[in-house]
């Protein structure tokens, strides 16, 4: 008789723990707002611009990029880069800074500093070469969005490798076919709206090609964690939460539209005790439709879509 009460109160207690796991993740359904992916997306696209504007930099520097030549010849086929400076005092290291000095442009206001650093430099290793690697620096890098105030700020390390060789200068003006680095960084420390941080370990393939007056860069992931490949990115959320973002379609962006707005490209985003994955596609319309890939065609935002049992709800975040 006791073992039969015994197993009757067992049975209560697991239906009321199904009962509420089942609660619990309809609650988390019902309340997802897809910001985890859109938290991801903009780090990762502003780190993408950054980078640029280093490879536009370098390559107008004779001493770091490894060959003779004008300088400004790359910013006068892209457009100068808004609101910044460089610090040259240290360049027989190796090294140089980029200062942004808080002028607003393309609704984006940038403040804060990027140091940039050619390991091996006194070795005799430039820019140009294969396996070159430039360490970058964020210091207090900020950018808020002019229409909203929205920010984003990175502080910490990323690795920037020359597998292809060569660099943007070779690119445009030498008629090399195209070029291709990896960029890796481990716990970068991500600020959003200056209040809480993710920590970000962002592990990604760049191959950059030219058509006048476009550069375009398509970016695959090539990290992995917890027995999952092809990852971007993975670490912790905003709050606090272990996350991985998966690249199913590689990300495409180009210098016309801007890095931190894709027009093609597809990531899974996973939220670790969540029951459903983020499916964000990038380069849709206001209405989540995929645009078509034109010259000068720029995407209005993302869309992300997540499914529970037979319901699914998304949403669609602006670029700008």
């Amino acid at each position: 008789m006791k073992s039969k009460l015994v197993y009757a109160l067992a049975l209560i207690v697991l239906s009321g723990s199904l009962v509420f796991t089942g609660c619990k993740k309809r609650k988390a359904f019902k309340n997802e707002d897809g910001q985890t992916s859109a938290d991801s997306r903009t780090a990762q696209g502003e780190s993408d611009g950054a980078i640029s504007d280093a490879n536009t930099i370098i390559s107008e520097q004779p001493l770091l990029h490894g060959r003779g030549g004008s300088p400004n010849a790359i910013q006068g086929v892209l457009g100068t880069i808004c609101g910044l400076t460089t610090n040259t005092v240290n360049i027989a290291n190796g090294e140089i800074t980029l200062n942004y000095d808080g002028t607003t442009c393309n609704n984006r206001t940038r403040t804060g500093s990027i140091r940039l650093t050619i390991l091996n430099y006194a070795g005799g290793v430039r820019w140009k070469h294969v396996g070159a690697v430039l360490q970058v620096d964020y210091i207090n890098y900020k950018v808020t969005r002019a229409s909203d105030g929205k920010s984003v700020e990175l502080n910490g390390t990323q690795n920037v490798t020359n597998n292809s060789g060569g660099t943007w200068f070779d690119l445009i003006f030498l008629a090399q076919a195209n070029l291709s680095h990896q960029v890796t960084g481990t716990n970068l420390n991500v600020t959003f709206d200056g209040s809480k941080t993710a920590v970000y370990n962002i592990n990604r393939k760049f191959t950059y090609t030219w058509a006048s007056p476009v550069v375009t860069c398509v970016g695959e992931g090539i990290g992995s964690s917890n027995s999952l490949s092809n990852l971007e990115n993975y670490g912790t959320t905003r709050d606090g939460d272990n996350f991985t973002s998966q690249v199913t379609t590689p990300v495409v962006w180009n210098t016309t539209c801007g890095a931190w707005a894709p027009i093609q490209g597809a990531v899974n985003v996973k939220v670790d005790d969540k029951a459903f994955d983020l499916k964000c596609t990038f380069g849709v319309d206001a209405n989540g439709n995929s645009i078509s890939v034109a010259p000068n065609t720029c995407a209005y935002g993302m869309k992300v879509e997540w499914t529970y049992k037979k319901k699914t709800n998304k949403k669609i975040f602006g670029y700008q």
